[in-house]
């Protein structure tokens, strides 16, 4: 049956998900978002490598992640967008981060270069509430003199999925923005006023990339490895500032992750003046008392080793490795709520 419905999820992901491996018995299964897949693709092969050992993670948007979990149809969810402690405990879950990122604004205009555009979170909720409709607006051009921006429509591209990268976004954009928190919110899935939908970080992406004169949003990684164009942003020292892991790192430097419930730190809009405005944790998700020991153990094995062996690969693709003393509480965490259906802690 393991077999079976590790290979029924790999026809339905197809486009959105990739198997890490060959698929067998022994496989890991995770969904959820698409946020930090590039890295949990890069030590998935890292750990087969090193123990034999595969993952099949599919990425389908946190708002996926987080309904396979509850219906026990995968080993782990993953979600940026952290559930809240009373949502957890109903549906018997522990959450806890796995590593750090940033969102990024990615715009496709001719004869703009990568950090060339400067924006605030008040010029980009304008445009996604459709209150901005031109390249060459005054809100946009005061920001960037010298820049020969088009007078052509802009063309807004979101995600269409349930997505923790939106919730970060929205988030962002909310606490910014007090017209956009009223009129669109802060979740990971909104209905946005105007613009086109794309399934993932990898469609908002593509879709960027194929139509002039758009803007989107997507996880830094995507934007390194399809060579896109991205925007810098005034963060809340006033700074402009562009994305990469120091700055990413420099927003997660104040989070207090042992006062917050269910570790659920939310990394948008930090004080600081080298901070990244929209930083995010992803997070995982795994039922408390875990019916598949053996499989619950080998999860927390992986996620061990990429934390002890994955801080390279997670800096070569501009994420931020947790520190050593949040990997020491993830880890107490485990063996206080992660048990067998005996009782016995699996860590």
């Amino acid at each position: 049956m393991q077999v079976k419905r590790v290979l029924k999820s790999l026809v339905i992901a197809v486009g959105a998900a990739i198997a890490f491996s060959s698929v067998h018995a022994a496989d890991m299964t995770g969904a959820g978002a698409t946020f930090p897949y590039p890295i949990y693709a890069k030590w998935a092969e890292s750990y087969k490598k090193a123990t034999g050992n595969g993952l099949n993670y599919q990425s389908i948007g946190s708002g996926g992640g987080i309904k396979q979990i509850k219906a026990k149809t995968v080993d782990f969810g993953a979600s940026d967008m952290p559930l809240k402690a009373e949502d957890l405990d109903a549906e018997g879950l522990t959450q806890f981060p796995a590593i750090i990122g940033g969102v990024v604004p990615v715009v496709n205009i001719e004869g703009i270069a990568p950090g060339k555009m400067k924006m605030t979170g008040d010029v980009i909720a304008a445009i996604y509430m459709g209150k901005i409709t031109k390249w060459n607006a005054a809100e946009i051009t005061a920001l960037n003199p010298g820049l020969q921006l088009p007078a052509a429509d802009i063309t807004v591209v979101h995600r269409s999925d349930g997505s923790g990268t939106t919730f970060l976004w929205t988030d962002y954009l909310s606490k910014v923005n007090a017209e956009f928190k009223t009129v669109v919110g802060s979740s990971t899935a909104v209905k946005w006023p105007v613009g086109l939908g794309g399934k993932g970080n990898e469609g908002v992406a593509a879709s960027v990339k194929q139509i002039k004169n758009s803007i989107g949003y997507v996880e830094y990684a995507y934007v390194k490895k399809n060579k896109m164009t991205y925007a810098q942003l005034k963060n809340m020292d006033g700074q402009f500032v562009e994305p990469d892991d120091e700055n990413f790192k420099a927003a997660a430097a104040g989070a207090d992750w042992v006062k917050t419930p269910g570790m659920g730190v939310v990394l948008t809009n930090q004080p600081g003046k080298s901070t990244w405005p929209i930083t995010g944790a992803s997070f995982i998700l795994m039922h408390k008392a875990q019916a598949d020991a053996e499989k619950g153990k080998e999860v927390l094995k992986f996620f061990d080793w990429a934390f002890k062996n994955g801080g390279a690969m997670a800096t070569e693709l501009e994420y931020v490795s947790l520190p050593p003393a949040v990997i020491k509480l993830i880890e107490d965490g485990w063996k206080a709520k992660l048990k067998d259906t005996s009782g016995k802690a699996l860590w």
